[in-house]
C-alpha cells in the first residue's frame, strides 16, 4: 500500500470514527427518552422498509417490460427473416 493510500485510510478511519462517536453522543444527549428515540427510529427503519420495498418493486417492474420489449422485439425480427433473406438474395 503507497503512502498516499495509507493516509486516505487513516482519514477516512478518522471520519467513520468520529460519526459514530458524534452519533453516540447524538443519543445521550437527546431531549428524547429512551422509548421516545426507539419508537422515532423503529419508526424511520419502518417508512425506509416501505420506501425500498416500493423501489424494488417499480425497479422489478421496469425491467420486465424491458424484457418483454426485447422478447417482442427478437419475435418481430423473426417474423421479418425470411422477408429479409429473400431481399439478400
Amino acid at each position: 500500500m503507497s503512502e498516499q493510500q495509507k493516509q486516505v485510510a487513516k482519514v477516512a478511519a478518522f471520519i467513520a470514527g468520529g460519526a459514530v462517536i458524534g452519533a453516540g453522543l447524538g443519543l445521550l444527549f437527546a431531549p428524547q427518552t429512551g422509548a421516545e428515540t426507539r419508537r422515532t427510529i423503529s419508526r424511520y427503519a419502518r417508512k425506509a422498509q416501505a420506501q425500498t420495498n416500493r423501489w424494488g418493486r417499480a425497479v422489478k417492474s421496469g425491467m420486465e417490460e424491458v424484457l418483454n420489449r426485447k422478447a417482442e422485439q427478437e419475435k418481430s425480427c423473426e417474423a421479418e427473416r425470411p422477408q429479409l433473406v429473400a431481399m439478400m438474395n
